[in-house]
């Protein structure tokens, strides 16, 4: 198989997963010392959770003024909410696009555009089903509130699912960080809502499918006077 084509089947992993893939290997050699047919099984599953946790690079756009989406998945919501409490964005509506991460999608996360971390927010909570909206609300979430270079803010939260169990987040208050940078993940099904900053117009519909730090969101537009 040439490098290319291996390139194509073979994702580099996040090392976050490297523990989980050892557990599960380990369980393998287990299941296959008990009984072959379980050891496959064990295979298959250390497999599945290899493919979890891979990390490919990503092209993001290169010009200015657009947001890209945080997380591979889907657009399960596109409407005005108030943002979560503990960010201080304010009690105004602001427009949430929801991107919604089944257990095969890629779940490491991106940032939509880049600016200056100011706030750092988690919450624990519920872990309802991710694709329904109160679990902006319920759930367990961790936020992030980044400064635009031209003064405006927005926010992007990280909400744990009826699966996942574990939200990681590497970004402190003060990073500067770049469009499509990484800066965490969540275990095993979850959902990233992104708070857009006013002026800034979508560029997605629900049910359309989003790639992490490559498929455009939104673009930034000018704040109003």
């Amino acid at each position: 198989m040439s490098v290319s084509m291996l390139s194509t089947f073979v994702k580099p992993m996040h090392p976050e997963g490297r523990r989980f893939v050892a557990i599960a290997a380990a369980a393998t050699l287990v299941l296959f010392w008990l009984w072959a047919p379980l050891g496959w099984i064990g295979a298959g599953l250390t497999v599945w959770v290899y493919y979890f946790f891979r990390d490919p690079e990503r092209v993001t756009p290169d010009r200015p003024g657009v947001m890209v989406s945080p997380a591979d998945g889907i657009v399960s919501l596109l409407e005005p909410a108030v943002p979560p409490a503990e960010l201080g964005l304010g009690e105004a509506p602001m427009l949430r696009i929801s991107v919604f991460m089944s257990v095969f999608n890629c779940h490491v996360n991106r940032v939509p555009a880049a600016g200056r971390i100011s706030a750092v927010a988690y919450r624990p909570g519920k872990f309802l089903n991710a694709s329904l909206d109160k679990a902006s609300e319920d759930n367990e979430r961790n936020g992030l509130v980044i400064d635009l270079p031209d003064g405006r803010r927005y926010g992007v939260v990280q909400i744990a699912g009826l699966v996942a169990r574990r939200i990681v987040c590497w970004a402190a208050v003060g990073d500067a960080v770049r469009t499509g940078e990484r800066f965490g993940l969540i275990r095993f099904g979850s959902r990233l809502d992104v708070y857009l900053p006013e002026g800034a117009e979508p560029q997605v519909a629900i049910g359309q499918t989003m790639i992490a730090g490559e498929t455009v969101i939104a673009t930034l537009g000018e704040a109003k006077a």
